[in-house]
């Protein structure tokens, strides 16, 4: 008894030859293409300005005048803030006073001491209590500039944080400056491609603030370090932004051109079966089917990159997989036509 078990167990196992004149299993079929390909990488990034700063205040002081208007261009050294610097110039006006004086107390000493009449120790003092004085003026000139607030290069500024009137401590932020003329954008990318990625390779941005339009810039700069945590390289490029069309904070999508290129056979999407941590496809051979491992590549929109098992121009199967076993019979229909074509 238990033989003869066995005999039907090993007769289940075992896959049935097709036979002469069984029903044809009907399937949509594709062609495996073959194509030129580069090594690209595509990532995600953040645009950022090619400079930025937040304009803050070094003294103290009350905003007297604001002299730009937001979110206007501005040059290098435009006034942007003008705190009340009449303190602080009533003290240059002393501090003036007394280096006149301390200039005559000088001409003075040197006079008597060339006569004889005058001690080195008094010229000393007369000297030095004009240098300090020249030391004090020119502490106090830096200090009315300070109340001078300008712009450190050309931009756009941003909303305002202050009105006139208002008293503000040091450091307190009053604008933020953008340089966006061009642009800087930061991805990371996996490890394993580092020795994919080099100074001046070109990169495509798509932002999806912006449907339709694809910008061009070039990688000028990459991190030496690599985040042990994400395994990831941080690359940074730099593109032109003509119009200011583009603003810093935007998500962009990033693909870093390949500078290599190869050949390469793709397939759709669906013509792919995942099984467990295997990947098959369905090919078409003398009318029937034929189940083909696969090692799968990059993928490009619809497609998938097969890197073994299946040639160029193999009809591969993309609908119908579900009904078919290894070698069984099939009939090829027409594909039916894209409703977006």
């Amino acid at each position: 008894m238990s033989e003869k078990f066995a005999a039907l167990k090993g007769e289940a196992r075992a896959a049935p030859e097709p036979r002469a004149g069984a029903a044809r299993i009907a399937v949509e079929v594709a062609p495996a293409r073959a194509s030129q390909v580069t090594a690209d990488i595509r990532s995600i990034g953040t645009l950022q300005s090619d400079e930025s700063v937040k304009v803050a205040s070094e003294v103290t002081g009350r905003v007297q005048e604001i002299s730009f208007r937001e979110g206007e261009h501005v040059k290098a050294g435009d006034v942007l803030v003008q705190l009340d610097a009449a303190l602080v110039k009533a003290s240059l006006d002393e501090t003036e006073a007394r280096l006149e004086l301390a200039k005559a107390n000088h001409d003075r000493a040197s006079r008597l001491s060339q006569s004889g009449a005058g001690t080195t120790r008094a010229l000393d003092e007369a000297l030095a209590e004009l240098n300090r004085a020249n030391a004090v003026l020119d502490s106090q000139r830096v200090q009315v500039a300070k109340h001078t607030i300008t712009a450190p290069f050309d931009g756009v500024v941003g909303l305002r944080t202050v009105s006139v009137g208002a008293y503000i401590a040091v450091g307190t932020e009053l604008v933020n400056l953008e340089k966006i003329d061009l642009l800087k954008v930061d991805f990371k990318i996996p490890e394993i491609y580092l020795r994919n990625v080099a100074v001046g390779q070109e990169v495509e941005i798509l932002a999806d603030a912006m449907p339709g339009q694809t910008f061009t810039g070039m990688v000028y700069a990459i991190d030496p370090l690599i985040d042990v945590n994400g395994r990831s390289l941080s690359v940074r490029a730099r593109l032109p932004n003509p119009g200011g069309v583009l603003r810093p904070g935007l998500f962009v999508r990033v693909l870093l051109k390949g500078t290599e290129s190869r050949s390469a056979v793709f397939v759709p999407e669906g013509a792919v079966v995942p099984r467990g941590q295997e990947r098959f496809v369905w090919v078409v051979e003398d009318g029937h089917a034929v189940e083909t491992k696969v090692t799968l590549g990059q993928r490009l929109a619809g497609e998938v990159e097969v890197l073994n098992g299946i040639a160029a121009g193999a009809s591969v199967v993309i609908a119908g997989q579900g009904r078919l076993r290894n070698k069984a019979v099939v009939e090829i229909v027409s594909t039916p036509p894209d409703p977006q074509s």
